[in-house]
């Protein structure tokens, strides 16, 4: 089944405005295919223009490897079998395959391993570190607990990683912050119990908090800023659901992830 598609003109350049803009030069209009931001296929001959206007100048072959790189990140999940996961628990340092045995099947199945692990890669976290998920995942595993569940303590336990992942070039973590009114609205909308908590709230609202959010990334990116967007750890989860509906490569991030030592540096608010 296609993944994702795109048109490449080989003999000409892509430019893109950095700040989101449409682009003034003469070309063929289009969208980028990575991060649907405005671009242009501009003649080689107009490269040093470009170069004038602080434009970001991409080649062909260039605009090719990031779409499949981003390609393959977005569907990652999707390619991990069962199989896939077995290959990765039997390839663990033999002393750790003592744990392997201590949580397979007793407290969880292969397959449900597959399911967290798919969980974490659908929010792009590596899963490389599968002695430290696997340790996180002996201690809340068991007791009838949901995927969710397990997948949310193990982010927590995995904050280093997490927050290394998305940190500016200035060495400090970029945030946009949910106002205490949405984090209210949002508390007030869950109905049910336990694992079996879910939103339920108004789609006019939704649809108010989309355009805040769409709002808000949007005056961070013109700020030269890529923020990760930071809730209360009961809510994380539903707000991740509804934003990786139109901005898939946004992370969502709730407070117990945010490492102790990481240098913090709010951007601004929904």
């Amino acid at each position: 089944m296609e993944a994702g598609a795109g048109q490449i003109f080989a003999n000409q350049l892509m430019v893109m405005d950095p700040s989101g803009n449409q682009i003034s030069l003469p070309g063929h209009h289009t969208t980028e295919p990575t991060f649907g931001l405005p671009a242009t296929w501009i003649d080689p001959a107009l490269r040093d223009e470009a170069e004038l206007q602080g434009l970001s100048i991409i080649d062909p072959s260039t605009v090719i490897s990031t779409h499949l790189t981003e390609v393959l990140k977005a569907n990652v999940a999707d390619l991990l079998s069962y199989t896939n996961v077995q290959s990765l628990l039997s390839g663990l340092p033999k002393e750790q395959q003592k744990l392997v045995e201590d949580i397979v099947p007793g407290l969880i199945s292969v397959s449900g391993i597959q399911r967290v692990l798919q969980s974490l890669l659908n929010e792009r976290i590596s899963i490389r570190d599968l002695s430290s998920i696997l340790e996180a995942l002996a201690e809340i595993a068991g007791g009838g607990r949901s995927t969710q569940t397990i997948v949310e303590h193990i982010r927590s336990r995995l904050s280093r990683q997490i927050c290394a992942a998305n940190l500016g070039p200035d060495g400090n973590l970029p945030l946009l912050t949910l106002s205490p009114q949405w984090e209210r609205d949002f508390a007030e909308a869950m109905v049910g119990d336990g694992d079996n908590r879910h939103l339920a709230m108004a789609p006019s609202r939704l649809q108010q908090f989309i355009a805040a959010i769409q709002q808000g990334f949007e005056k961070a990116a013109q700020m030269g800023e890529i923020p990760v967007l930071i809730t209360s750890p009961s809510v994380r989860p539903h707000i991740r659901s509804i934003i990786d509906r139109f901005r898939p490569q946004t992370v969502v991030m709730s407070q117990n992830e945010v490492h102790p030592r990481i240098k913090l540096k709010t951007v601004g608010s929904i």
